[in-house]
């Protein structure tokens, strides 16, 4: 089986989780840096099965687009181009980064380590991973 791997974009820094084989478990794979992430995702495809990208979907409280989601289409159609067998799937990331912090807190990770944006990013990833996990065994069920 292949692997599903989620990405939580962001301008400047893009958290990554990846299932396992059986896609069962989400885990935090790395942050990259945004300017880095389509030659990370090219690379990291041609070293490991992946059939799909799980891309956050950054939503308003009033259920309306994020101001950063101009900013993830343009990503999404070079993604689109770069790895066009890779099927997109999309998911609400509301609340993941306060989320992914109270996951910190919860795993007793002192201040210092919890101001690791870059940790904060993995972590909303892996929640975002999961989330369609989720989502997707209750629909099977």
């Amino acid at each position: 089986m292949s692997r599903i791997l989620a990405i939580d974009y962001g301008v400047k820094r893009t958290g990554i989780a990846v299932t396992d084989e059986l896609q069962l478990i989400a885990s935090g794979l790395t942050t990259v840096n945004t300017k880095e992430l389509l030659p990370f995702l090219k690379q990291y495809v041609l070293d490991e099965s992946v059939e799909l990208f799980v891309i956050g979907e950054p939503k308003q409280m009033n259920n309306t687009a994020s101001e950063s989601e101009v900013h993830i289409q343009e990503f999404i159609k070079k993604l689109t181009e770069a790895l066009p067998e890779i099927k997109i799937a999309r998911v609400d990331e509301r609340f993941t980064s306060k989320m992914a912090f109270q996951t910190m807190i919860d795993s007793g990770l002192k201040k210092k380590q919890r101001q690791n944006k870059a940790l904060v990013d993995e972590i909303s990833a892996t929640i975002i991973l999961q989330s369609y996990l989720e989502s997707n065994s209750s629909s099977i069920n």
